[in-house]
């Protein structure tokens, strides 16, 4: 039961990170509304939408947009690939959301297939045994 909650949180936490990075995107980065109040005088969300800006606008490799989401989830990716946990899972799939959200779109999205593959997978395979596989079969005597 305890696995099942927790299952159920990493996806939750998945949608929510997703959700802001989406609010991010729509709310601050491509809104007529906050760039005119940008251009006319600085405010918090005006230096929040310049860092969100810049995460996505450096680092481009040839055609690909590679900024800095795009190299978190590729980092990720990685990780979730070597160490086969719950956490790195999720994260990998955190981090390939809000970078296909803040247009890192092919890092983003090897990311999100990735970590959400690996967060079914683990999630599906029941907990490993510490006492190993013989120790709760009973065996007949000879």
């Amino acid at each position: 039961m305890k696995r099942i909650l927790l299952l159920v949180l990493l996806w939750l936490l998945v949608l929510g990170i997703g959700i802001v990075a989406a609010l991010l995107r729509y709310g601050l980065v491509e809104s007529a509304d906050v760039a005119r109040v940008c251009d006319a005088s600085k405010t918090l969300a005006c230096d929040l939408r310049h860092v969100t800006v810049l995460g996505f606008i450096t680092g481009n490799v040839g055609s690909f947009r590679i900024g800095v989401y795009g190299w978190t989830a590729l980092a990720a990716t990685v990780l979730a690939l070597w160490r086969a946990n719950l956490f790195t899972a999720w994260l990998a799939a955190a981090t390939g959301a809000v970078a296909v959200l803040l247009y890192c779109f092919e890092p983003g999205a090897l990311a999100l297939l990735v970590g959400c593959l690996r967060l079914a997978r683990l999630g599906a395979a029941p907990p490993r045994d510490e006492h190993g596989p013989d120790q709760h079969q009973v065996h007949a005597q000879p």
